[in-house]
């Protein structure tokens, strides 16, 4: 059974962290990085939230160009994963697939659609939101 960490940020650079598992964990299971879920799923009723990206349990980071859910070399130029340090550098690195799935360990998403209640309320004693 899938069990996921899921870290929502908000507009005004407010993160929110939840560990997912069970029905809601399989709500996650199967969507791509750029696809909405509904809030529910992390105890934000009301709200629709959109996956950004993540990292397996080894930490390889999520990438939105490669198709699927399995673990590929990249050539990359900069972005998800490498970050060059001179102009023009090039490096190969490991990604995952933009497919959430058994092996994610993180999600990160933003909140795309408010619901009636802020989240400070539907949270209440259990908010740990962190100011970045």
């Amino acid at each position: 059974m899938a069990d996921f960490q899921v870290i929502v940020g908000d507009d005004d650079g407010a993160t929110y962290s939840f560990e997912v598992d069970g029905q809601d964990a399989n709500r996650f299971i199967g969507r791509s990085i750029g696809e909405a879920v509904d809030g529910d799923a992390v105890g934000l009723s009301g709200y629709e939230v959109e996956i950004t990206g993540g990292s397996d349990r080894a930490g390889r980071p999520m990438h939105g160009d490669v198709s699927g859910s399995e673990t590929t070399a990249i050539l990359s130029t900069g972005g998800v994963g490498f970050e060059p340090t001179v102009d023009g550098e090039r490096s190969r690195i490991t990604v995952r697939g933009a497919e959430v799935s058994e092996e994610t360990r993180q999600i990160n998403a933003k909140i795309v659609t408010r619901g009636d209640d802020s989240v400070e309320e539907l949270l209440g004693d259990e908010a740990d939101g962190e100011d970045e």
